[in-house]
């Protein structure tokens, strides 16, 4: 008999960290064209000019409506809502109930008593089965993102603009009033005649907006936008490049959700589908534990301590309590020794198997990468989403390590590959681990971006 829903698979296969780890399930995907230029300059063009950024099919979104909208977020969300409303956003973060992190994605104030959040699939799924049980007066509606629903269309375009000319290219196309470009603040914008929402920040790091509207606007106003763009260079930006923006903007975009364990969480992996994203997603990396809640990630991990508010209740503030105290891990990123990314290349002409394949520009061959930090042999932090930044000229990634270890110019190694020549998932060529060199630099690794960007949080 087919299983009927996420924890019958787990009982049926015995082990949910194995499970992940050898799911043929393989990478995260953006169902757009790969480059449209190429991706290397696309990657380049939020640092030197301008990009434009097509959000619409990839991310999940679910409306939260009621009078309860804002108390439902406040019980899921490890963040203060004290003055959120109409027009303000936030990066929410959901944790379960023993502290550890199941997601977190933005969410949009769309009315006082309606609000958005968008984000990849886990968090939503949580947040809908809360709203379910949960004595709030509520109605929620999700819309998936296009790999699971190809034949329905989105009820929202979503674009993004960013990099130095960015503004620029805004302003000209705008046929409203003045552009709201606070950072993390929300405006309006008017293109070819549609009125659109803004939301002021930038995947890459970079200045920019965020815009979205009906979908059956989203053409006129994708065309304007490449209309004026034109002059100043604007590129479209790939799945190809969008795999790297994250790494460089400092965001760790997808942490495996600590639901797979305790039994606090089991009637929400009955409610869980057999089939959705949660039971067939992928972990791949060198890190590979027997138990899944080694894979587990608090909010310190991900440097989210610091919107962690005691100022409510909610789900997991007991746990996080008691966190508080402890030493934590240090969120860094890690720019990988030019000279062993180049022997894992010059592995593909030697004698088979050979180092791990590195994708280029995206290394990572699974929905939550994670791999081994070195020092000395000794296990001493994880390294996600490793890339090839066509703007540093450098193979990086995003880790988290001990705080003694974090600053900067500390050498550590990354164990590349998976034990024993690789697991059963099909899309992973057999191979050799390897450790490769690496140094701490802060997050996000661009100098300006820290300063102009990451300084308005």
């Amino acid at each position: 008999m087919a299983d009927k829903n996420l924890q019958e698979k787990i009982d049926r296969i015995g082990n949910p960290s194995h499970m992940l780890q050898n799911s043929p399930v393989g990478p995260y995907v953006f169902p757009i064209a790969p480059q449209y230029t190429n991706w290397m300059e696309e990657v380049r063009a939020w640092r030197h000019g301008a990009v434009l950024l097509n959000q619409s099919y990839h991310m999940t979104d679910l409306y939260v409506r009621g009078p309860d909208a804002i108390k439902f977020m406040s019980y899921v969300g490890v963040n203060s809502f004290a003055n959120f409303g109409r027009d303000k956003a936030k990066q929410l973060v959901c944790v379960n109930h023993d502290g550890y992190v199941i997601g977190d994605g933005i969410i949009f104030g769309l009315e006082d008593d309606e609000i958005l959040y968008v984000g990849r699939p886990p968090l939503a799924h949580w947040m809908k089965f809360q709203a379910e049980i949960g004595d709030f007066d509520v109605e929620t509606e999700l819309d998936i993102r296009s790999v699971e629903n190809p034949d329905k269309p989105r009820r929202l375009y979503r674009y993004e603009v960013q990099g130095p000319l960015a503004l620029d290219i805004l302003n000209e196309v705008n046929e409203g009033g003045p552009l709201t470009t606070k950072f993390f603040n929300m405006g309006e914008i008017t293109i070819a005649g549609c009125k659109a929402r803004t939301l002021s920040h930038g995947m890459g790091g970079a200045k920019g907006l965020e815009l979205w509207g009906p979908y059956e606007d989203g053409t006129k106003v994708y065309d304007r936008l490449l209309e004026v763009g034109e002059k100043y260079g604007l590129l479209r930006a790939g799945a190809r490049s969008y795999s790297c923006a994250a790494m460089e903007s400092g965001w760790i975009p997808s942490p495996l959700p600590a639901i797979y364990s305790g039994e606090k969480m089991r009637p929400y992996r009955e409610w869980l589908p057999a089939n959705g994203f949660e039971a067939t997603c992928s972990v791949g990396g060198s890190f590979q534990p027997d138990n899944v809640e080694d894979f587990y990630l608090t909010p310190w991990d991900l440097d989210y301590g610091r919107v962690v508010k005691f100022d409510h209740d909610f789900i997991g503030r007991e746990a996080l309590e008691k966190m508080e105290g402890e030493v934590h891990r240090t969120k860094v990123t890690l720019v990988w020794s030019k000279e062993d990314v180049l022997k894992i290349f010059a592995g593909m002409m030697e004698e088979f198997p050979g180092p791990k394949l590195m994708e280029l520009p995206a290394g990572h061959y699974a929905a939550h990468p994670y791999d081994q930090v070195l020092l000395d042999n000794e296990l001493v932090g994880l390294s996600t989403y490793p890339v090839y930044s066509a703007n540093e000229r450098a193979w990086i990634s995003l880790a988290m390590v001990r705080g003694a270890l974090a600053e900067r110019g500390t050498r550590l190694s990354v164990l590349w590959g998976e034990a024993d020549g690789g697991t059963k998932k099909p899309h992973v060529e057999r191979h050799c681990q390897m450790e490769v060199g690496a140094e701490v630099y802060p997050w996000p690794i661009h100098e300006a971006a820290r300063v102009e960007y990451r300084a308005q949080r």
